[in-house]
């Protein structure tokens, strides 16, 4: 991570960026300015009535696009246990590009109870030093994410790669461009950036027992703190796995001599026999996946129409199908405050958009 920092330092220092480098530093994002979404599900959910299903839709723009696709969902109740960020309600979603060479975030402040207003933020990766630092797009699938205190976590497969949201950084050019020219800054048309920290490896070119490759996440603060991955297998089988995290620096704890450095071990796994998994949470007592209704389980490709639910299980117990839910489920988080389960998705039939961020109050 030293590199990285580096890097981040002398940027700011520089004044390349424009840098709100606190606790606070989301406020730009949340002043009530930006993109208006849709108040409430606005397509078709599939998810049982019986469980109070709500949330909000993106702006039809975003609704359709085929540059941008929505894959991970976090909010302010993962960051804190109370449920709120600095007093408002606040969800992150991830998008990568067509290409997967850029991610970015939307931050949507949703404490208004009305439309939704969000906006959209270019993840950056920092290089270099003094004069020669600069940056570049956050390349990546940008699968699931997760808000824990200060810290944004981004699953790209292989890797999670960490954001310090105390960075976030205003920029004075408005281009196609990704970095510093001269004395100014762009982010390919975005207004902000945020930059990576650091990143977690499973240390392995292949997906194996001992080296997963997550691509889903969500933390439990059930006992001690940890964070939940999942990984998508076309045919089940997939790994759950609970990683020990660190509440005084919100990263996963290691076996280094600070958690800047070292190895994580899991202190918990688990194999599910879902199709498709996208998305697990727990609320404690239940584990919550997204995935392939069983009733489908013999598609044999990826499939913008498959059928997804919403299932749940014990550790130790068979799943069993809460709800449907709405087409290509992805992350799904857990709200203690609320007592609600979150999810987003995805939707890859752009003629036919059906893009959302939902909750829905499971049954004890």
């Amino acid at each position: 991570m030293s590199g990285r920092w580096t890097a981040i330092n002398a940027l700011e220092a520089r004044g390349v960026v424009g840098s709100f480098t606190n606790q606070t530093a989301l406020a730009p994002l949340l002043a009530g300015t930006g993109y208006t979404g849709r108040d409430g599900l606005c397509h078709t959910s599939n998810l049982n009535p019986a469980y109070f299903p709500d949330g909000f839709c993106w702006t039809p723009a975003d609704d359709v696009s085929s540059v941008w696709t929505p894959q991970g969902s976090t909010g302010s109740h993962d960051a804190q246990p109370g449920g709120t960020w600095f007093g408002k309600y606040v969800y992150i979603a991830s998008w990568h590009n067509k290409t997967n060479t850029m991610s970015r975030i939307s931050v949507v402040d949703n404490s208004t109870g009305g439309a939704p207003i969000y906006n959209n933020v270019l993840l950056v990766d920092p290089y270099g030093s003094g004069t020669s630092a600069n940056f570049k797009a956050s390349a990546g699938h940008a699968d699931g994410i997760t808000w824990y205190g200060n810290k944004l976590f981004l699953a790209t497969g292989h890797v999670i790669q960490v954001y310090d949201l105390r960075h976030l950084w205003k920029l004075g050019a408005h281009t196609d461009q990704v970095g510093v020219t001269g004395s100014t800054a762009s982010a390919a048309y975005h207004n902000y950036a945020l930059p990576m920290i650091g990143s977690y490896s499973n240390g392995s070119g292949d997906c194996t027992a001992t080296a997963p490759c997550p691509t889903s996440l969500s933390p439990d603060r059930n006992g001690t703190d940890s964070l939940v991955t999942s990984q998508f297998m076309l045919h089940g089988g997939g790994p759950v796995v609970r990683w020990p995290l660190n509440a005084a620096d919100a990263l996963l704890e290691t076996n280094g001599p600070n958690n800047y450095t070292g190895a994580v071990t899991a202190n918990a796994a688990y194999r599910v026999p879902i199709w498709k998994v996208q998305g697990a949470a727990t609320d404690g007592t239940y584990y919550y996946f997204s995935g392939l209704c069983p009733e489908f389980a013999d598609s044999k490709i990826e499939n913008s129409d498959d059928p997804y639910c919403i299932h749940r299980a014990k550790p130790g117990e068979a799943p069993h199908v809460l709800t449907r839910a709405p087409r290509l489920t992805q992350n799904l988080s857990w709200s203690p405050s609320a007592g609600r389960l979150w999810g987003i998705n995805e939707r890859l039939n752009y003629s036919d958009p059906s893009r959302m961020v939902f909750s829905i109050n499971p049954p004890n």
